[in-house]
């Protein structure tokens, strides 16, 4: 017997090859819906950021505008409920103004009279001189005196004259005093212009 010193026929062996992970072809395309899904809700929901932004500004001016508006009722009640105090003596002060003038026509008889009572005159005084505190004292003013300067808006032009002892356009005489309330006029002074 013979031994074989020859070595055992050896296995081929096959180079291995690499495997390589195989992308499915149906798992991509399944992936690319998923991603343009979640983009168009990203869009969605930055479109819906932006619109509540945007809702929150309005929200904003609005209030804003609420407070002004309220602010200016608000000023214009109390300009309202202070002209409302200012002027509620009008109306009564315009009706005392008929005893003034009869007062100072009384001043005036009793002043060009020979023989007058001296406590009397003076009682007259004193009534008139009292009852024009009072009315100054809530806002009411004469206006009117001779040698003013005419003023359209707190005089009445009855006549005009020419005078070289007045200036032009001054008052000559005062027939009726005038009277202001609170600066607004209750009453025009009746005069005489020079108009030279």
């Amino acid at each position: 017997m013979t031994k074989d010193n020859s070595t055992p026929p050896m296995e081929e062996q096959q180079p291995q090859a690499t495997v390589e992970p195989q992308v499915d072809a149906t798992s991509a395309a399944a992936e690319q819906p998923v991603m343009d899904s979640a983009e168009q809700r990203i869009g969605e929901l930055e479109l819906a950021l932006s619109q509540a932004e945007q809702r929150v500004e309005e929200a904003n001016d609005r209030t804003i505008r609420a407070v002004a508006e309220m602010e200016n009722v608000r000023r214009r009640a109390a300009q309202d409920v202070e002209k409302a105090h200012k002027f509620a003596l009008e109306k009564f002060a315009h009706e005392l103004l008929t005893t003034v003038d009869n007062l100072e026509r009384a001043l005036e008889v009793a002043q060009q009279a020979e023989e007058m009572n001296q406590a009397f005159l003076e009682g007259i005084e004193l009534t008139h001189k009292n009852l024009l505190s009072t009315l100054s004292k809530f806002g009411v003013e004469p206006v009117g005196e001779v040698g003013d300067v005419f003023n359209p808006e707190l005089h009445e032009a009855m006549a005009m004259q020419p005078s070289t002892e007045q200036e032009n356009n001054t008052l000559l005489a005062v027939m009726q005093k005038g009277y202001t309330l609170s600066g607004r006029l209750l009453r025009p002074a009746m005069v005489m212009v020079v108009k030279n």
